[in-house]
Order: C-alpha cells, then structure tokens, then sequence
C-alpha cells in the first residue's frame, strides 16, 4: 500500500522524481555531458533482470559511485540509473556512447519518468554478437535513443564484465552527427599511429635480411603484435575485421601475445641471458606468465586472465630495469631502448590508475597508453639504428685491425724505424725537459726562470696586468747541512719546492736559482701577491722532516717587487732579492715588499 501511495506521488508530482538524477539535453550535446554515476548498483552475480533491477532502483537502493569514474576489478555486472529531459519543443535522437573498450556486454532499458509502464528494451549488445547487429557503427559500445519533446524518459543500463572486470558505468551524450565526426576523426588517428607501427616492421623485416640478425626479425613480430593488441583491445578488429564470431577472449590472446613478442624482444636486444641473468630469470617468469594468460584465455578463465594480465602489467617496469643495468654496463643503445620502454610503462601506469577508478576517465588517459606504444616502438627504432650503428663500427674497427695486421707484416722494418724514431724523439723530448729543469726539485732552473718570467712580463706589460716577483731563501740552511748531512739537505730542498708547487696556479712560475734560493712569478696585484705569499710562508713553516738526527722544521725569508716601470725581469728580480735582504736582516721568517727606501 506505501509503494502504490509513493507511486501515485511521483506520478502527480514528477518533478520530485526529476530532482534525483535528471540530466537536460538540447540534441546538440557533444560528448561533454555524460549520464551520472549517482545511482549505480552492483549486481555482484550478473544474473538480475529489468524488472528485479527496476525494483531496486525504486527502493532507492542504487547507491553512488565512490571512485573518479571505474568500479575496479570487481565479478559481475553493474546497473546505472537515470533520466534525460528533452529541453527543446522537438523530439531529439541522441547517441550514448560507452565510455570504455572493457566491456564484454551492454543492454539498455528506458520508460516514460511519469508513467508506470515497465522499462522495455532498446538495446543489447555483447562483443560475441555479430558486429552489424550494433545500431550505431562504433568500436564502441553506443546506444541510439530518441525523446520527444518536453518530455522525460528514464533509464536503466546493464554494464556485464562477465566474470570479472573493470566497468566504467558512464556514457557520454551525442549528437549522432557529432558523434559520427569524432569517430571518424580517432579513426584515422588510431589508423596512422598503426600504420606508422607497420612501417616500422617493414624496416625492421629488411634490416633483419640486410644483417642476418635475428633480433630485427623478433622486432618486427613484436610490432605487428602491437598492432594486434591495440587493434583488438580499442575494438577496430571486431569492427574491421573478425565481425562474426569475435569472442570476448580475442582481447586476452591478444594482450598475451604482446606481452610474449614483447619480453622475447627485450632479451634478444639486451642480451639478458649472457649480461644480467638474474634480470633474464624473471624476464623468462613473464613468457611463461604470458603463455598461461593464453591459456586462461583459451578457456575462458577470466579472472585468471585478469590476474595474469595484472602480474604481467606489474612486471614489465623490468624491461627498463634491465636497460638501465646494461646502460651502466656501456650499452648506448640499452639507455634508449630503457627510455622508450619507460615511456610505454607511465601509459601503462596511467592506464591502470584509470581502470582502477584512482583518476577521471578523460580521452587523453583513455588514448595514452596507444599513444605511448608507438612512441616506445619509435625510441626502440632508435635504439635499434644505434645498435645497427655500433654494430658497423665494431665491424669496420675489425676489418681495420686486420688490414693493420696484414700492413706490419709487409712492413716489419718500416715499423722497428718508426719505433726507433720515437725512443729517439722521447730521449730528446727527455734531454730538453732535463736542460729546463733543476735536477733535484724537477721545477725550472735558472735560465728556465727567467725565459719564462720573461714572457710573463712582456704579456703583463703588453696587456696593462699586474704582475709581481718573489724571492725565496730557507733560513739557515748551511746550519742543516751542518747538522743533518747533505742528503738530508737535498731533501729539505725537494719537500720546500713541493710544498710551494702545491699552493700555486698553473700559470705562476716557480723555480730554483741555485742553492737554497727559489724565484716565482704571479699575475696578481700586490694585495693578491701578499696573501699568496703569506700563504706559503705558513705552509713553509708546517713542514716536518724526520731525521735519524731529530726532526727537521723550516722557515723561509720572502722577497717581493711588483712591476711598474722595469722592461728587464732581471732588474724586478734584483728589487725582490733586496727586499729578501732586508728579510733576512730583519730575523727572517718574513715578508718583505721592495721600495726605493730599501
């Protein structure tokens, strides 16, 4: 008695039904609008009918959908409920698309709002049904319906995954005309992205017979499958090609078969077996879980085949493992081939994320994994040509080895004058450098010095740079041969030059004018020149030497000129041997700058 009182309500005042899930439409939609996910229920075992799910839809059982747009993986089917209103003063034919491919079947029911008539069915489709019992030709599932004006009609959808799958309970509204465009338009898109996989095959097949490598033949297999796969999965070969007899199946073999060529591919071209065999073991785990999916897929195994596809999907983030691995291990090509592999994994990703019901279906997500396929397939084209290319040059370093061979043998001679006359340039190359250097320290001797400083200061003075000389004396060193034994002098004299040449610039020159007197010569301004001065002066007074005497500690007394005037490097170094004078007669150990007052 309540419910026929509720009905009697809703029939005198349809507007309160109306403000439940009511979408307005004009006949000029564009696919924007879509019917909404308020009312959904899961008919956890697919076998309700109309009349069962129309009851519990006036029970107010149906319940909103709590995700951005994918129920999940979840068994069974699901059931939509809503209305349109035609807002025009004419009757309007819409088309409903699907909003997915993963779909195994779709019936439709819809009645007047305002009457108590039973739903009645406007359509029922199922991908085992002949491709032209469609009403609408789409690879899609599309439902055609017409509303007369100013009226309200209502509708329950039936979304079957059969088993188990994801259901995007959602359809957007069309124009028929609108819809027919866009269609066209994907299409042509989704045909030039295959055709241009199928080139790339092509390409592959003649460079596999141009070089007798197989692994060009397994690429080649491997994009035809792409474009199995993809053809099979968005619906165009149920559309195109397989229009009787498709079975919901041909998706999994299919999936199956990518993901075989696939794997099959990336270990040919890395190489996993002979240079990452633990990475090649789990690659070798996803063959196998590849043929089970074909198995699963022959026999109607759904859930089984949705969870060898998701192990599948969850391990192929490997592939780009391995081609980093064999990347660092010097493989140009494997560092491209990772890249294009990864490119395909975030479509993958974004697929997933998708089907889960983690973000908003939207065209983007829905094509991107497509998309990223034939950009993977494009960098591992890449990969292959740099491959090819490091090939022919290993090739052509090989012939280049042998002719080099084959010229020593006909030139053994020529070869014993070549190498004689370069033990005869190294020896002379050996002669200069120890006629520039001072044998004991190895830094520039006397005349070394002041050729060098020479050409510092007449690029100083051609160019208007400061430049600047030092004076160097280790303090009472007569008193160390004296006390620790000329070896013990030599090396003080070695461990003093080292510890300056440690502290300068490549462009200072450094070297030893006899005895313990040593000259340098800086680019820098006088204030530059007294911190680098004060600096070795520290370092000087650091040093430790261990003697079977006691230890051995030094200090050195600094002489410095700057250039202003002087065209004579001799002249500026007689102003820093005054200044280091005055050094030493002032108790050593110091710096001392050069001025006329000296």
């Amino acid at each position: 008695m309540i419910l026929k009182l509720i009905v009697a309500v809703l029939l005198i005042f349809p507007q309160f039904a109306l403000a439940v899930n009511v979408i307005d439409v004009g006949g000029q939609e564009t696919g924007t609008k879509t019917t909404g996910q308020q009312e959904i229920l899961h008919d956890v075992d697919g076998d309700l009918d109309i009349a069962a799910a129309a009851s519990i839809s006036e029970r107010g059982a149906f319940q909103p959908l709590q995700s951005a747009g994918s129920t999940g993986l979840k068994p069974g089917a699901f059931w939509s409920h809503f209305a349109l209103r035609n807002v025009t003063d004419e009757a309007i034919t819409l088309d409903l698309e699907y909003v997915d491919h993963q779909l195994i079947a779709l019936e439709a029911y819809t009645r007047n709002l305002d009457s108590s008539d039973d739903y009645r069915n406007i359509a029922r489709m199922s991908l085992a049904e002949s491709f032209s019992e469609r009403p609408v030709v789409h690879n899609r599932f599309v439902v055609r319906v017409t509303i007369p004006a100013r009226q309200v009609k209502e509708f329950l959808i039936k979304f079957s995954s059969h088993q188990a799958g994801f259901v995007f309970p959602s359809m957007r509204i069309w124009n028929p005309d609108r819809l027919r465009e866009v269609h066209t338009t994907e299409v042509g898109i989704i045909m030039f992205l295959f055709g241009g996989i199928f080139l790339m095959a092509i390409i592959s097949l003649v460079g596999a017979l141009a070089t007798q490598d197989r692994t060009f033949l397994i690429y080649a297999v491997y994009a035809l499958s792409k474009i199995v796969s993809w053809c099979t999965i968005l619906g165009y070969t149920h559309q195109f090609f397989i229009k009787e007899g498709f079975h919901w199946n041909y998706l999994s073999v299919s999936g199956a078969f990518g993901v075989l060529a696939g794997t099959v591919f990336a270990r040919a071209f890395l190489q996993t077996q002979k240079y990452t065999p633990r990475i090649d073991y789990v690659l070798i785990f996803m063959m196998l879980n590849a043929v089970f999916l074909l198995f699963c897929a022959l026999f109607n195994l759904t859930a089984l085949a949705v969870l060898s596809i998701t192990v599948a999907l969850l391990l192929y983030p490997m592939m780009s493992v391995a081609g980093v691995v064999r990347w660092r291990q010097g493989s140009t090509d494997a560092a491209v081939f990772a890249l294009a592999w990864s490119l395909l994994v975030v479509g993958l990703v974004v697929q997933a994320l998708r089907d889960l019901g983690l973000v908003e279906h939207s065209i983007m997500n829905y094509y991107w994994p497509a998309f990223a396929s034939f950009v993977e397939m494009l960098g591992i084209m890449a990969a292959m040509g740099i491959k090819v290319r490091r090939l022919r040059l290993q090739k052509d370093q090989a012939e280049h080895r042998y002719t080099e061979q084959l010229e020593m043998s006909k030139a053994e001679l020529e070869a014993q004058v070549v190498a004689r006359t370069r033990e005869l340039e190294q020896a002379k190359l050996a002669a200069e450098h120890e006629a520039r250097t001072d044998p004991l320290t190895g830094v520039y001797n006397r005349r070394s010095f002041f050729i060098e400083a020479g050409k510092r200061m007449n690029l100083a003075l051609r160019k208007h740079q400061p430049l600047s000389i030092m004076m160097f004396d280790i303090d009472h060193f007569k008193s160390v041969n004296d006390t620790f034994g000329h070896s013990i002098g030599d090396e003080a004299l070695r461990v003093f030059s080292d510890s300056v040449v440690q502290n300068l610039r490549d462009s200072d020159v450094w070297g030893r004018l006899g005895g313990e007197e040593f000259a340098l010569v800086l680019s820098e301004d006088r204030e530059g020149t007294l911190q680098t001065a004060q600096r070795l002066r520290q370092a000087i007074g650091q040093i430790v030497i261990n003697t079977p005497s006691g230890e051995l500690r030094m200090t050195a007394s600094i002489g410095v000129a700057y250039l202003q005037s002087d065209h004579n490097i001799e002249l500026l170094l007689n102003k820093a041997d005054d200044a280091l004078y005055k050094a030493k007669n002032q108790g050593r150990d110091q710096i001392v700058e050069y001025s006329e007052a000296l």
